[in-house]
């Protein structure tokens, strides 16, 4: 199993992406290493040995690898948080703010049982926009956000704190200062 340093290793740098300015973390080259993606997901898991939560929300695109994995682990419900126009029925919608501009989620509306405790889970947290307006939908759908958890945290950027401000525990495998 790869520790937790090897994974960080795996991460590529792309500079001006999607924007000049931006280096991107990359998580396309976890994914290609054979064993990292289920190695990384329980590293994940160990971290959340102390949250209660009945259900997954992964946030498009690559949180659904992730959020697939631990749903699929603890036999929970996962439900996906996308950009608009993915989802075919019924859905509720949260504007944010990226670091590099605005963009919209979307959730089916009555996704779970009201009350369920939520697990956030996406691949990094940068300013926290993504995962604020996932809290929102979830709160919105009549559920409860728990903890979001991350392989990585571009601490620098902030977004952990404003989560962790949101009332929502942060997790993250990696943390970039």
């Amino acid at each position: 199993m790869l520790n937790v340093s090897e994974i960080a290793d795996l991460f590529r740098n792309v500079p001006d992406f999607p924007k000049k300015g931006i280096v991107f973390k990359d998580v396309t080259t976890v994914l290609t290493h054979p064993g990292a993606l289920g190695d990384s997901v329980t590293h994940l898991l160990k971290l959340l040995e102390d949250v209660e939560f009945d259900a997954v929300a992964a946030v498009e695109s690559r949180g659904f690898m992730f959020g697939g994995i631990i749903a699929d682990r603890l036999g929970i419900p996962l439900i996906l948080v996308r950009k608009p126009g993915k989802l075919p029925a019924d859905v509720i919608s949260e504007d944010y703010t990226l670091e590099y501009g605005t963009n919209t989620l979307e959730m089916h509306c009555n996704s779970l049982a009201e009350g369920s405790r939520v697990l956030i889970i996406d691949d990094l947290v940068a300013t926290g926009g993504t995962a604020l307006a996932t809290i929102q939908l979830i709160r919105r759908d009549g559920s409860i956000p728990v903890a979001a958890a991350f392989l990585m945290d571009l601490s620098f950027l902030g977004g952990a704190e404003k989560i962790e401000e949101a009332g929502v525990s942060v997790r993250s495998l990696i943390k970039i200062d």
